[in-house]
């Protein structure tokens, strides 16, 4: 009896033993079920999920006619998950698959099997394998049904014009995001919204028959397209100008800009060197890619970040002459000088107790205003500056823009070095005045100078016309943009008549064009290194046409050629190609010029006493050739010609320049 109640009382204790743990279990399963369900279900799906991104297709980028810039094209990426290959296995089964996986890869895409296993052979993370691939290879990886293996479409960026406005364009990186340029600078409309693709796999990566609805694909929302201001016709001659004073300078570089003068548009912007931005980490010429194979690592970096800079917009040189404009705008503006003013060059003046001498030391002697500004005459200049009187020189300046920025769209846009108005004195302002001691961006002088083409109205200059949202068909168009008034309309008038006499008459004759009325400026200014000036020069050349109604202004520059370095010799030509084949390609019709000059015969101009640089120039505005008889490369004033002048000669002749 008392065994059987023994029995009895275990079997109880047993049962609600078993009952406890029954209880225990059912609350357990209640509490993951009801508590921490969603929880566990989240864990289980993100287990069985492959979630991919998919890239937003970029906007596309178009000249203003509609031609392609940038276009992304699309393509595959090779995404590998390390933990998914043989992640039930043994080590040893898994390092063999690892080892298969890696060697199936490598055959597949092209690689070295030691490269593939040495990224695939871990334990954890995401590795992006190959980028880019065509559809024919990804189709190689996708047959062969490797576990941890996925293949996502993506896009990359195509440049199909090459380095044709590359600098402008600019580039991304491997992630499709702009680095540079209008890449950069509109990256947030170009980019668009990424969208993903979401796969539920089993542990050998297989697709699970079963899948939530809605949430295998999540589309992209693709960027907006951009509209640039540049005309790619107009870019090609313009690259095709620049690189021939490359070849015949050897300068370290060229570069050249050319605006809308009434709207601020800019119609083409080039550089030499400059890259392709499909492959941007190689030089684009065969003889800059030899010199950079033997650079050192930091030379080489170095290298390759001038090749990408911008430097129209963002860097700054000493313009030279070209700054005389200005200081003639203003002195007119505030009635420091008429057209009817004259003056005497001695060949210097004194200025705050010192002796600054004009280019030309035995002095142009009397002159107009327009004869002083196509003498480049340094004294008539300081004096202008100085009569104006340093506050409302620098208020004229701040006017036109130099002591700013213009804001331009594109990234970095640098800003002038110009002495502080307290510290800069009268000779800091008299060398201000003929455009030395002051550097400017090439984007803020061409802006400034285009006012005067434009009846005094100062535009933004812009490389964008209009965004297009793809999704919707909205277009955003940006229009030009008048800043503000730098002089007045009268001003203006003075400036463009002084402007196209320099060029008709004076040293800026290599700018002219056959047919058109052309005006502008050349400059050959000394480049500042260490608190001094070098040997070097930025030898310059601003042109604008036709002046009985602007339409483009161009500005050429060369960055230290060796030779001769004058601006009409260097970039004077150069100026003249670009207007020349722009007027014709935009239909600009010929201004009514003196049909005398389309004979093959040609009247020698006088250009005894002139410097070397203005006297080449106003022989090439006659069609004539020179030779400076092995005078040298420096600046000088011509004592004598041959042929004299008032000859008649065949155009092309060559006319001798000779010195003391």
């Amino acid at each position: 009896m008392p065994s059987t109640i023994r029995s009895r009382k275990n079997l109880i204790l047993v049962l609600i033993i078993v009952f406890v743990l029954l209880l225990a279990a059912a609350i357990r399963v209640g509490y993951i079920q009801l508590v921490k369900g969603e929880e566990y279900k989240e864990r289980a799906l993100s287990q069985q999920t492959t979630d991919i991104t998919v890239e937003a297709e970029r906007g596309i980028i178009y000249d203003r006619n509609g031609e392609k810039l940038a276009q992304s094209v699309k393509c595959y990426d090779i995404y590998v998950y390390p933990a998914e290959i043989g992640k039930y296995d043994t080590k040893k089964e898994r390092k063999k698959l690892i080892n298969r996986t890696a060697a199936e890869l490598a055959n597949a895409l092209g690689m070295e099997k030691s490269e593939v296993k040495e990224q695939i052979d871990r334990d954890s993370g995401q590795i992006i394998l190959a980028k880019g691939l065509v559809r024919e290879d990804a189709d190689k990886v996708r047959a062969l049904k490797l576990a941890g293996v996925t293949i996502s479409p993506s896009t990359k960026r195509e440049y199909p014009n090459g380095t044709l406005a590359a600098n402008v364009m600019g580039m991304v990186n491997d992630e499709n995001t702009g680095q540079s340029g209008l890449e950069l600078e509109y990256n947030n409309y170009l980019s668009g919204i990424s969208g993903r693709i979401v796969n539920y796999t089993d542990t050998n990566g297989d697709e699970l028959s079963y899948s939530p609805e809605n949430e295998r694909y999540y589309e992209a929302e693709n960027g907006c397209d951009i509209e640039t201001t540049i005309d790619l016709v107009i870019q090609s001659y313009t690259e095709s100008a620049i690189q021939k004073v490359q070849k015949k300078t050897n300068s370290d570089r060229v570069f050249a800009v050319v605006m809308d003068t009434q709207t601020g548009e800019i119609l083409a912007m080039a550089q030499t060197p400059t890259f392709d931005p499909n492959n941007p980490y190689v030089p684009a010429s065969e003889s800059a890619k030899a010199k950079f194979k033997s650079m050192s690592q930091q030379e080489q970096s170095d290298y390759l970040s001038k090749m990408w800079r911008n430097p129209i917009i963002c860097d700054v040189y000493e313009p030279g002459s070209v700054f005389k404009l200005l200081t003639t705008s203003i002195a007119l503006e505030e009635g420091v000088a008429t057209m009817k003013s004259n003056y005497y060059c001695n060949g210097y003046r004194v200025v705050g107790g010192e002796t600054i001498h004009c280019w030309n030391e035995g002095g142009h002697g009397a002159e107009t205003l327009t004869q002083a500004v196509g003498n480049s005459c340094n004294p008539v200049m300081m004096g202008l500056a100085l009569d104006t009187g340093i506050t409302k020189y620098y208020q004229h300046l701040d006017t036109f823009g130099i002591t700013g920025t213009t804001g331009i769209d594109f990234p970095a846009e640098g800003t002038a070095i110009l002495q502080d108005e307290e510290s800069a004195g009268p000779v800091g302002l008299a060398t201000i005045g003929f455009g030395q001691g002051v550097a400017v961006t090439p984007i803020q002088l061409v802006t400034a100078i285009s006012s005067l083409g434009n009846d005094g109205k100062l535009m933004k200059p812009h490389l964008v016309k209009s965004i297009t949202d793809k999704k919707t068909g909205e277009v955003t168009e940006i229009k030009p943009e008048v800043v503000r008034r730098t002089v007045s309309k009268e001003t203006a008038k003075d400036m463009r008549d002084i402007m196209e006499y320099v060029v008709a008459e004076g040293g800026g004759g290599s700018a002219a064009v056959k047919g058109y009325k052309v005006g502008g400026k050349t400059g050959t200014a000394n480049k500042a290194v260490n608190g001094g000036y070098s040997d070097y020069t930025y030898s310059s050349c601003l042109g604008m046409a036709p002046m009985s109604d602007p339409k483009l202004t161009v500005l050429v520059i060369a960055d230290s050629p060796k030779g001769v370095h004058f601006g009409s010799v260097t970039a004077g030509p150069a100026v003249s190609e670009i207007l020349g084949k722009s007027l014709k390609y935009l239909n600009i019709p010929p201004d009514n010029t003196d049909s005398s000059k389309d004979t093959e015969k040609v009247e020698v101009p006088d250009v005894v006493g002139q410097s070397a640089e203005d006297a080449i120039g106003i022989l090439a505005g006659a069609d004539l050739k020179y030779d400076m008889n092995e005078s040298g490369e420096e600046d000088f004033v011509v004592v004598k010609q041959y042929p004299a002048a008032g000859s008649s000669v065949k155009k092309g002749t060559k006319v001798f320049l000779y010195r003391e």
